[in-house]
This record gives structure tokens, C-alpha cells and sequence, in this order.
């Protein structure tokens, strides 16, 4: 009897094994059922998805001051501004930029000024006593000359030998009188030219002084015109209270014109070469689920760059609003599904049910509920269909998932006359819609001209 009990227990092992085999394969079967779709025939739009941000089409931009450059200082810490959003008039206060470089600055020229007025006094002081010493000596030199003058006259009567002592002495006399004279011209031209040089330093300091001062007086910053204060945005991210400007782009915020908008977008460097000017694109606003704007690109960068919130390089594609309506803000996030294709009728599968090996290839289910690998010719394909050109017909169901047995089923290969004039087809196709997309392309004004970046990653934009 012993002996026989492991025969009986290998016996309900290999009954039980078979009955979950037996169980798993009508699953499988069933899931395949379950994973079957028909092949879809009617309406297929080939779009681009891209996530954008709101923005005026034209605004005023409020700078800060311009003479930045020319008073050395190269960047500006905003130490005030107004909140965003906030409505303000034409002249009305909307930000302060720190004043503490600049009065620095201005207390050193200061100083300066004050050294070289200090300078220009005592040069003034000394040249009159030096001129004043010399006026005396040519008076006495004068009245020497007569002295000698008259002993020369009393001389007549004397020797002559004293005679000539005399004629010497007021020789010498007049010859020291021209001298000085000369010493005294030339000190005075030399006092004239000491005083010319401080006066010169002195109004370069003060020119320089009043650029200064008028560069103070523009860090208080006021609006050009009425309109919504936006702040701007750099490279370094938005502009607010604490940023910093520089003086090659001085700009602290902007006034918007909201009468046109534009979504600012980026798209993946995957999907770029779809996209073109002239495309239509259906703008959805986050902020208000449901309503959605017709919108045309207007601009594509012809260079990407690299962002922080993105894995690969993007390019930046601008897209003008078609519609107006005042509930609409500059930042609002968006949702741009770009048309870059449409077919009236084609026939599409879902992109999971598509193989590709060597060639394209479905797991295509028969009405007797066969499985084979069935080869076709695929066109364009979306986030979620591609067409199928051939190899399928409308009443043909494919599979979403491989199947298990996938290597042991048979491959219904096409006609290869049929792939190539199906190819053919397809490529025509393409090529005609390339030239209608090339023709919308031109009917875009040239209005919007994107501003270039300059940090590293520079990006061009092309019309």
C-alpha cells in the first residue's frame, strides 16, 4: 500500500497542473479577445502638443535708467516695485531700484570736486602773490632806471670814464626791468594755463557729477503710459522685489497691450520639425477649463536651447491668439494642441497595436478567430492612432497586446508592386501637403519679431 502512494500523489499533481494550464490558456484566449480593437476609419488629425505661457503681442517697456553704462555701474538691485497687476497712470510711481552704489559713487566725485576747487583757490591765491611780487620788483626797477637816468645826466661834467660807469648801470637797469617784465608775462601765462587745467578737471568732475544726479534721479521709476504692471522676465527667471537688472537690458517691467495675445511655447526637439508658421492651433487657458481659442504660429526658433524644466532641447514656437477676451492675463498657463495635419476619412489603428521590426506589421485577428501577423503600409501617426495606407481592410480587428505564441504565427506577407505604389502615394501626399503648409506659411505677416536671447544656449529666431 505504501508503495503506491506516490504514484497517487504524482498522479493529482500532474491532473492539477493540467486543469491551470487548461484554465490559463482560455484566460490568454479571453485577454486576446478583450485586447482586440477594429480597425477605425474616419476623420485624423496629426497635432503637436506644446505647454505655453501667456504674453502680450505688443507692450511698453519700463525701463530703468539709461546712463547706466556711462556712470560705471553695470548692474541694479530693485529695492521696490509695485505688485503685478497692479493699474497705473502715466507718470505714477512704480518702482525703486537701490541707491546705494550710485550715492557712493557720487560722494566720492564729491569729494573730488571739493579737492580740486580747494586746488584751483590756492592756485589762484599763489599765482596772485607770485604776480604781485613781480609788479613790485618791475616798480622798483622802474624807479632804479630814473635813478640811474639821472646820475647818467649829472655825469656830463665828470670824467669819462664815470660817465660810462653811469651809462653801464642804466643799461643794466633797463635790460633788468625787459627781464623781468618778460619773467612776468610768462608767469602770468603759465598761472593762466595752471588755472585753465584745475577749471578743466574741475567741469569734468562736474559733468560727471550731473550725470550722476540724473541717474539718481531715474531710479525712481515711473510709468511711461497708463496700463497693467507685468513684471518682466529674464533668463534668471521673473523680475521682482530683490532681482537685479543689468545695463543691457534695463528692464524692470512692462505695460501690456491686451488687446492681442500670444502663448509663448516650447517644443521638444523630437516634434519640432512638424511645426511651421501658418499652422492652426487650439489654445486651452488652465485657468478656465472648458473654453478653449483659435490661434496660428507665428513664429518657430530656428535654434534650440536648453531649459531648466525640460530633459532635451526645446525650441520656442510663439502663437498669436485669433480671439480677444478681457478675462485673458499675461503668465496664464496653456495647453496648445498644434494642427499639423488633417485627413477626412483614412483608416488608423492605435499606435500600441503597430509592430516594427524590418517592416510594420499587426497581429491581425480572423473571423475564425486566427491570429497572424499581417504586414502594412503605415502614413502619419499622432500621440495615439497611425494610419494604415494598406495591408488592412475596414472589417479587420488587431490585436493591442503580442501574444504569447507571437514568433510561431504565420506572416501574411504584402504585395511588393502594392507597398511601392502605396509608398509612392504616401510620399506625394506628403509632398503636396508640405507645399499647401509652405503656401499658408507666406500668408503670415511678418509682425512678431521675438527678442534674442544672449546668455549661453542663444537662440535665433527665423521668419
Amino acid at each position: 500500500m505504501k508503495n503506491y502512494l506516490p504514484v497517487a500523489i504524482l498522479l493529482a499533481l500532474l491532473i492539477a497542473i493540467f486543469f491551470l494550464l487548461k484554465g490559463s490558456g482560455q484566460g490568454s484566449k479571453t485577454q486576446s479577445d478583450r485586447l482586440s480593437v477594429p480597425v477605425e476609419v474616419g476623420p485624423f488629425n496629426v497635432y503637436v502638443n506644446a505647454t505655453g505661457e501667456l504674453k502680450a503681442k505688443n507692450s511698453e517697456k519700463i525701463r530703468g535708467p539709461r546712463q547706466l553704462r556711462n556712470i560705471g555701474i553695470w548692474q541694479v538691485t530693485i529695492s521696490d516695485i509695485v505688485p503685478e497687476g497692479t493699474l497705473v497712470k502715466e507718470g505714477e510711481y512704480v518702482a525703486t531700484l537701490d541707491r546705494t552704489e550710485i550715492e557712493t559713487r557720487m560722494r566720492d566725485i564729491q569729494t573730488e570736486i571739493d579737492k580740486v576747487q580747494t586746488q584751483l583757490d590756492q592756485t589762484k591765491i599763489d599765482t596772485a602773490i607770485e604776480l604781485r611780487s613781480i609788479r613790485d620788483q618791475l616798480v622798483n626797477l622802474e624807479f632804479s632806471m630814473r635813478d640811474k637816468q639821472l646820475e647818467l645826466e649829472q655825469s656830463i661834467y665828470e670824467p669819462r670814464s664815470t660817465q660810462q660807469r653811469a651809462e653801464i648801470e642804466l643799461a643794466k637797469a633797463k635790460r633788468d626791468f625787459e627781464q623781468l617784465k618778460k619773467k612776468y608775462e610768462l608767469s602770468k601765462t603759465k598761472a593762466q594755463a595752471q588755472v585753465s587745467e584745475i577749471l578743466a578737471s574741475l567741469r569734468q568732475l562736474q559733468n560727471r557729477m550731473q550725470q550722476f544726479q540724473e541717474a539718481h534721479a531715474d531710479f525712481t521709476i515711473k510709468a511711461p503710459k497708463d496700463g497693467m504692471v507685468i513684471y518682466a522676465r529674464s533668463w534668471r527667471g521673473k523680475i521682482g522685489p530683490g532681482s537685479q537688472i543689468d545695463v543691457w537690458d534695463p528692464v524692470v517691467a512692462e505695460l501690456p497691450d491686451l488687446s492681442v495675445m500670444l502663448s509663448k511655447s516650447y517644443v521638444n526637439e523630437v516634434d519640432i520639425s512638424k511645426v511651421q508658421k501658418g499652422q492652426d492651433v487650439e489654445v486651452k487657458v488652465d485657468a478656465f477649463p472648458g473654453k478653449s481659442y483659435k490661434g496660428i504660429v507665428i513664429q518657430v526658433a530656428n535654434v534650440g536651447e536648453q531649459l531648466r524644466s525640460y530633459d532635451s532641447k526645446v525650441f520656442e514656437v510663439n502663437i498669436e491668439l485669433m480671439e480677444t477676451d478681457s478675462i485673458l492675463r499675461p503668465a496664464m498657463t496653456t495647453s496648445n494642441e498644434i494642427l499639423v495635419y488633417t485627413f477626412d476619412s483614412v483608416m488608423h489603428i492605435p499606435i500600441e497595436a503597430l509592430m516594427t521590426d524590418s517592416i510594420n506589421y499587426v497581429f491581425k485577428k480572423e473571423a475564425s478567430g486566427k491570429v497572424v501577423r499581417q504586414e502594412i503600409v503605415v502614413g502619419e501617426s499622432n500621440d495615439t492612432h497611425v494610419i494604415v495606407a494598406g495591408g488592412l481592410g475596414t472589417e479587420d480587428q488587431v490585436l493591442l497586446s503580442i501574444p504569447t505564441n507571437a514568433n510561431d504565427l504565420p506572416l501574411v506577407q504584402m504585395d511588393p508592386e502594392q507597398k511601392k505604389r502605396l509608398r509612392d502615394k504616401l510620399e506625394k501626399e506628403r509632398q503636396q501637403r508640405q507645399q499647401e503648409a509652405l503656401e499658408k506659411m507666406k500668408r503670415v505677416r511678418e509682425e512678431y519679431q521675438p527678442e534674442t536671447k544672449s546668455q549661453s544656449g542663444t537662440f535665433i529666431i527665423m521668419g
